[in-house]
């Protein structure tokens, strides 16, 4: 009896240390409730609950909204009825996808800009002798864009806080989320393919996320028959069943992946995929893929299986500079291109974040350091001591 009654403490005790981690754990990490909410979307974890929340740059006044996504299994890919299908978008493989918090909006100018300061900021502490970047930390450096070259090309149709960025090379998107990571604390990203569009179906198996038909589009989509000039401020549309707005049209959204021109057949033989794995890493800068469709496109392109090969041959043929910037589009339709923010429930393992936060492509690498050793880049090191550093700095 003794011996029974010492393991139930035993039991209890345990039971109360991990109730208490648990607390506070969603107490520390952003996202995580330890108690189910009255209202709003919610997922349930381990750790209590996944639930929106609104996060602050450290060091600026921006903010960005995250949503919980659940976790599930889906078709990645359109099936082979779909009107208006392309080739490249099948064949159709299962896919697993783990419970992840996606931005409610595209990247907008407001947070996008904060990330185009730092390349004159890095400049100075550069000339300064501020926070020199060597061998032993630069794991933890990122570049800045450079400047524009023609401001009034992307900025033509606007640069309004609430519109969002747009002209950005994937590069430059991954090293906004690299920044964005190191500087907050958590780990952000752009997404796979598959994630996106698990995001974007919101548990749908139609054509877009309202259904197969175009007749409610106007609701939910900013496209060319409805936005002439340009993209249009975030979330002035309807959003998705997971709360997400603009992931029809607006702006194209930035994966990882490398296009392939036979769409998932390197898949289509393994099993157990999770959507994380679903990649094709890039050997070239060019040809990635983008997602959504933007306000310059007809509404079969704006599918949620629909899928954008980039081409910076054409997207940056005005690009006066060799080698070619790293960080900027130069061409239309660049002028809607722009990218969203994920976040795993479960953060990825440093090899795998870091394919994800840096260039894959040894072209782009290359022009990179070309450009760093030239002088005519921003490279700087991020943690979260920079929002004081670049006070003090002031």
């Amino acid at each position: 009896m003794k011996r029974l009654l010492s393991s139930l403490l035993c039991l209890s005790v345990a039971l109360v240390a991990t109730s208490a981690a648990s607390r506070c754990l969603a107490e520390t990490v952003p996202g995580i409730a330890s108690e189910k909410p009255a209202e709003g979307p919610f997922v349930k974890v381990d750790e209590g609950y996944m639930v929106p929340y609104t996060f602050r740059i450290p060091g600026t006044d921006q903010e960005i909204e995250m949503v919980p996504v659940p976790g599930g299994e889906f078709l990645l890919g359109s099936p082979e009825g779909e009107e208006d299908r392309s080739e490249d978008e099948g064949p159709q493989v299962k896919v697993t996808v783990d419970p992840m918090w996606v931005a409610k909006t595209e990247v907008t100018w407001g947070q996008y800009k904060e990330y185009m300061n730092l390349y004159a900021i890095f400049k100075d502490f550069e000339a300064e002798g501020i926070r020199p970047v060597n061998d032993d930390n630069k794991v933890d450096a990122i570049t800045a864009p450079t400047e524009l070259y023609e401001p009034t090309f992307t900025f033509e149709y606007g640069q309004e806080p609430e519109q969002p960025a747009v002209t950005m090379t994937q590069y430059s998107a991954q090293q906004f989320t690299k920044w964005l990571s190191l500087v907050s604390g958590q780990q952000y990203r752009l997404p796979t393919e598959a994630e996106w569009e698990y995001a974007a179906r919101a548990g749908t198996k139609t054509a877009y996320s309202w259904g197969d038909s175009t007749d409610e589009i106007d609701d939910y989509a900013w496209y060319f028959d409805n936005a002439d000039e340009g993209q249009v401020a975030v979330a002035s549309k309807k959003p998705n069943a997971f709360g997400l707005y603009d992931m029809h049209g607006n702006v194209a959204e930035w994966t990882v992946n490398a296009y392939t021109e036979d769409g998932y057949a390197s898949f289509a033989e393994k099993k157990n995929l999770n959507a994380t794995d679903v990649v094709v890493w890039p050997e070239y800068p060019s040809p990635c893929v983008l997602r959504g469709g933007s306000w310059e496109f007809d509404p079969e392109d704006l599918r949620s299986a629909a899928r954008l090969a980039s081409d910076y041959e054409e997207w940056k043929v005005d690009d006066p500079n060799f080698p070619r910037s790293p960080w900027w589009l130069t061409s239309d339709p660049s002028r809607g291109v722009g990218f969203r923010i994920f976040r795993s429930y479960k953060p990825l393992g440093k090899e795998k974040i870091t394919k994800f936060w840096e260039a894959q492509a040894e072209d782009t690498i290359l022009d990179v350091k070309s450009r760093i050793d030239g002088g005519r880049g921003g490279l700087g090191l991020v943690d979260k001591d920079l929002p004081k550093a670049i006070e003090e700095a002031k």
